[in-house]
């Protein structure tokens, strides 16, 4: 189990993150991560991180650059896609991404693993025969729910993994002493400072804004979000805000045409506008088929958007239905509409209690937190 890190700390971060070099030689990397790794480094002296090389993605809006130079990057060649080539070429990748994550974890003590993805899947291996290393293991997926087969077949590896190996999952769903529940982080102090501003001034005195942050695919729900709003009739409702991109972007724009509401699809923002869209909103909506945990419910409590999103994997471990949210049971369009009607008769009074105590749940997701359970649980620094 964790031992203390000498003064010296290193961490190596195996993942399948995008990562591109840009025309000035720096690289860039899809920026959560990014911005989680920047974090870290409050914690490590040094960070050496693999990620792959996606040179298609370019002109990515979400990525930024890195640029601590304690941040180390290193590029696999990407691999991966939807025929039978490209699934032919993880395999034929595999010796080559094994020999250079090897090279790297004989040089680290502490190592972070990203899965469900091929590299992590290699280092899981490597854990079974370094028992003196300690290795930290984040599966962003769900745990319960239905997967593919290369997912599942994750899951199952990591249940059973060596006492150095340490992982964290969404959601409280196992007894052993090495599988954790671990919230993902996204805010910072001035997220909290401006948020605490927000949602002591926010009401319902006006019209009720909605907004969805994410993927803009029918597997989170957005056919369903057009549908719900084409069948609810109410003078209560404002704006309709769809923050996102994705190859169906222009499908949703025509058949939400004839919505008599105002509807804004902005594609990908900066962090700082999405605040802006979380500020001016009453509720976000989450209709997923699939997820471990959003991220963007903990933005949105912070500032006061009360979320409206599938009950599947650990979603209600935070959100209770009429407590402080409402959860979607199947078939998540039908009761869609159900729950955006109940929301614009929530009461004033209700509203504010609820924004009050999700901004203070919100902490579980600050970096702060974040760090200080990654001292504590899984690294033991003092």
């Amino acid at each position: 189990m964790p031992v203390n890190i000498p003064e010296n700390k290193k961490l190596l971060v195996v993942s399948d993150t995008s990562m591109v070099k840009d025309s000035n030689g720096y690289v860039n990397a899809f920026g959560p991560v990014v911005v989680e790794l920047n974090n870290l480094l409050l914690e490590f002296d040094e960070i050496t991180w693999i990620g792959f090389n996606r040179k298609n993605e370019l002109n990515n809006k979400s990525f930024i650059k890195i640029n601590d130079n304690k941040i180390k990057p290193i590029l696999l060649k990407g691999v991966g896609g939807k025929t039978f080539l490209d699934k032919l070429n993880i395999i034929f990748a595999y010796p080559k991404m094994a020999l250079i994550i090897l090279k790297h974890i004989s040089k680290h003590t502490y190592i972070h693993s990203r899965a469900p993805s091929n590299p992590s899947i290699i280092v899981m291996f490597y854990s079974l025969f370094f028992s003196k290393k300690i290795f930290w293991h984040k599966y962003a997926g769900t745990w319960v729910e239905k997967a593919s087969f290369f997912y599942k077949l994750q899951r199952l590896f990591l249940s059973n993994l060596k006492m150095n190996s340490v992982i964290t999952i969404n959601g409280n769903f196992s007894e052993k002493k090495n599988i954790l529940p671990f919230e993902n982080p996204c805010l910072d102090t001035v997220d909290r400072d401006l948020g605490a501003q927000i949602v002591e001034n926010k009401n319902l005195k006006n019209k009720i804004n909605f907004c969805f942050v994410g993927a803009l695919t029918s597997k989170k729900g957005v056919n369903d979000i057009i549908s719900a709003f084409k069948n609810i009739k109410s003078s209560k409702i404002g704006e309709i805000h769809f923050v996102g991109d994705g190859p169906c972007l222009e499908k949703y724009i025509e058949e939400s045409k004839d919505i008599k509401y105002k509807l804004f699809f902005h594609g990908y923002l900066a962090k700082k506008q999405i605040k802006d869209i979380y500020i001016k909103s009453h509720f976000i909506l989450l209709p997923s088929q699939s997820e471990g945990f959003p991220k963007v419910i903990g933005e949105a409590m912070n500032y006061g958007t009360i979320p409206i999103v599938s009950n599947i994997s650990c979603i209600d471990q935070y959100i209770q239905n009429n407590k402080n949210g409402y959860l979607l049971e199947k078939p998540f369009g039908i009761s869609l509409i159900n729950k955006i009607e109940e929301s614009l008769k929530l009461e004033e009074k209700t509203f504010l209690n609820w924004i009050k105590f999700n901004y203070k749940l919100s902490e579980k997701f600050t970096y702060t937190y974040y760090n200080k359970r990654i001292k504590k649980e899984i690294f033991n620094i003092e």
